[in-house]
């Protein structure tokens, strides 16, 4: 106790030190004297879904200057390829512990528990924390983490999705001390009431004015107002404040990610008017934060990068026949689904005296025993003829189909395929890219079983103007699934548009081998344009491929040797952070140890307060020309 109220009392020395414009001296235990940070300091400034494209665009409108001047004095502006998915998890995932393995999406779905992962929820996300980041250091250990959904080992994670309900913050002194400083400031707080109150009444009456020219038939919501001053206007404020605050104290690492932009550009394009308002203030935060870090923290090392792209969209249901995809995946299980309603048991049949004949079906009328006879007899048949030419999997549900079809009996309780769920499919949108679940079986199904049971499904997404993709697995091998067949997945069988259709190849199937991807991975049509189709209601949309989406960009400070122009996938970044910033481990080791090293931390971090510090400067670096390696797995994770 007696640690963590001499931290908090050396923050708020600070905060006086500060605001009077004073050097600030900390306390420093005896024999500590003269220790310094044993890593260099990093800042990382994430600007969510912008990309390297639309970026551009906004530096020749004069949207962005903070992030102009940052490169006319010596940062490198680059642009570097996510992966796929193109999504905030898998990304972040990648950068922070080198893995993004079996992240297939931002929804997704898992047969073996019945789970519907949304990583918007912390929950999710933890669970996404502690699977990828299993024998790997975070990058950054001993640091802090605003905003973001991984938190990357951070000592302190604040609005950090994966650290939520964890012993992080408030329970912490650190934090404490934080929120204690925070409320000391009183313009702050006064210029966040003011823009809180201006944006939320401007939101309002553009609200009712659409709502007016629509005749009043649109919904009128007021929720949407608040969440956006919300996302847009508190959240980032306090975050910035504590990405300046974790500067002048010489924090070793500080990762912030702003989302607003992404949560504006969703509806109203990648550059819109909202989306670009949101550009400017994001850019506004960078520009406080390179100022602090420039006089009180030259020699640490400022980054900023988005973690994916955005790509221009129409929804699925402005293309005909006009439907979202579950309903229209519905509508096609329907009929896939008929041949078993045919052969279901009618109810008796009211003016029937005589009873039906030995092996009709129950409650059939006489007339119709000898039809459905022949329906068993003709699909038995039929069956026979076609399961010596399945996969393995394919034959054992052939035989199970077959079993049914000839005593009319439930499934087996020990098969592997429930054939009364038939029916029981999932489907988890995210972006442009949908996976298609089939709960018949546990396990990840064969396209040759899925046609099997669902080949009207087949035939009607390949023949959907919405649609560019139908992908899933034969025997472990990707394979496109067309009109006319399966064929395998190449460059060459990918529909025009892609800027790297080789790639673009290799990470679809990287995609279709991740245990929790769909038996079936739709992805939305593109057009050579970079026009994408999506399956959420959205105007720009990211997670699949097709257009800006794929492609993030990446400032990197003068002399830095991190060359992302090569990298295929967010995971191949990792590797240069461990080993240019070697994290510090006190926060995987419990909140113990964290509290036992409390005055260590503050004795180094304090001081480099004093002036600039001889460590982390360009010549500790490699060489320029060293290109970023991927990173290797570890071993119980599935090859890459």
């Amino acid at each position: 106790m007696r640690r963590a109220l001499r931290e908090t009392w050396e923050l708020l020395r600070l905060l006086v030190a500060w605001v009077l414009g004073r050097p600030y001296h900390p306390r420093v235990e005896p024999g500590d004297h003269g220790r310094v940070p044993a890593r260099p300091q990093f800042i990382m400034i994430q600007i969510d879904g912008l990309a390297h494209e639309y970026l551009l665009r906004a530096m020749a409108a004069g949207h962005t200057p903070n992030i102009r001047r940052l490169i006319a004095q010596g940062h490198r502006f680059q642009r570097w390829r996510c992966g796929v998915p193109s999504s905030t998890p898998a990304s972040q995932s990648g950068i922070m512990y080198g893995n993004n393995w079996n992240v297939p999406a931002f929804r997704w779905y898992e047969k073996e528990s019945g789970l519907a992962p949304h990583c918007k929820s912390p929950a999710h996300a933890a669970r996404i924390k502690a699977a990828v980041s299993e024998g790997r250091p975070g990058i950054l250990g001993g640091g802090s983490s605003y905003g973001n959904l991984i938190d990357g080992d951070a000592r302190l994670a604040l609005f950090t999705l994966s650290a939520m309900g964890r012993q992080r913050f408030y329970e912490h002194m650190r934090g404490l001390g934080w929120a204690l400083l925070f409320a000391l400031i009183p313009w702050r707080i006064v210029r966040i009431v003011a823009l809180i109150i201006w944006e939320l009444v401007r939101d309002i009456v553009r609200t009712v004015v659409v709502w007016i020219r629509s005749g009043f038939r649109r919904r009128l919501t007021l929720i949407k107002p608040v969440l956006q001053v919300l996302t847009n206007v508190f959240l980032p404020e306090i975050q910035t404040f504590g990405v300046l605050l974790d500067v002048y104290r010489g924090m070793p690492s500080v990762y912030v990610n702003y989302y607003g932009y992404d949560e504006v550009a969703h509806g109203d394009g990648a550059l819109g008017p909202e989306a670009v308002r949101a550009l400017r203030r994001i850019d506004g935060h960078v520009g406080q934060i390179e100022r602090l870090r420039r006089v009180y923290r030259p020699d640490a090392h400022l980054y900023i990068l988005s973690d994916h792209g955005m790509s221009p969209a129409i929804p699925i249901d402005r293309v005909d026949p006009k439907q979202p995809l579950g309903k229209f995946v519905a509508g096609a299980l329907a009929a896939s689904v008929a041949f078993d309603e045919a052969l279901a048991q009618p109810p008796p049949f009211a003016g029937d005296q005589a009873g039906p004949s030995p092996g009709s079906a129950p409650g059939s009328r006489p007339s119709e025993v000898s039809t459905i006879d022949d329906s068993y007899r003709w699909l038995v048949d039929e069956l026979d003829g076609v399961e010596m030419r399945l996969s393995p999997r394919g034959r054992r549900l052939a035989k199970a189909l077959r079993k049914r079809l000839i005593d009319r009996l439930p499934p087996d309780p020990d098969s592997e395929y429930d054939l009364a769920r038939g029916a029981d499919v999932v489907v988890r949108v995210s972006g442009n890219v949908a996976h298609l679940y089939f709960n018949v079986t546990r396990g990840k199904m064969d396209v040759s079983e899925i046609a099997l049971l669902y080949g009207d499904l087949l035939d009607a997404l390949n023949h959907h103007p919405g649609v560019g993709l139908v992908l899933a697995v034969e025997d472990g091998r990707p394979v496109i699934i067309t009109s006319s067949g399966t064929v395998g997945l190449t460059a060459g069988r990918l529909p025009p548009g892609l800027a790297e259709p080789q790639q673009s190849a290799a990470d679809l199937a990287r995609l279709l081998t991740f245990p929790h991807s769909g038996d079936l991975v739709v992805i939305g049509a593109w057009n050579l344009r970079g026009r994408v189709v999506t399956f959420e209601n959205q105007n720009a949309t990211h997670g699949g491929i097709g257009g800006p989406q794929e492609y993030p960009f990446f400032l990197t400070p003068p002399g830095s040797a991190l060359d992302v122009t090569h990298v295929t996938n967010a995971s191949q970044i990792y590797d240069f952070f461990i080993r240019e910033y070697p994290p510090r481990p006190a926060a995987a080791t419990g909140a113990a140890e964290e509290d036992a090293g409390a005055e260590d931390v503050v004795a180094a971090e304090a001081v480099t307060a004093e002036g600039p510090a001889s460590q982390g400067t360009a010549s500790d670096a490699p060489a320029s020309g060293e290109a970023v390696t991927a990173s290797s797995d570890a071993p119980a994770t599935p090859p890459q």
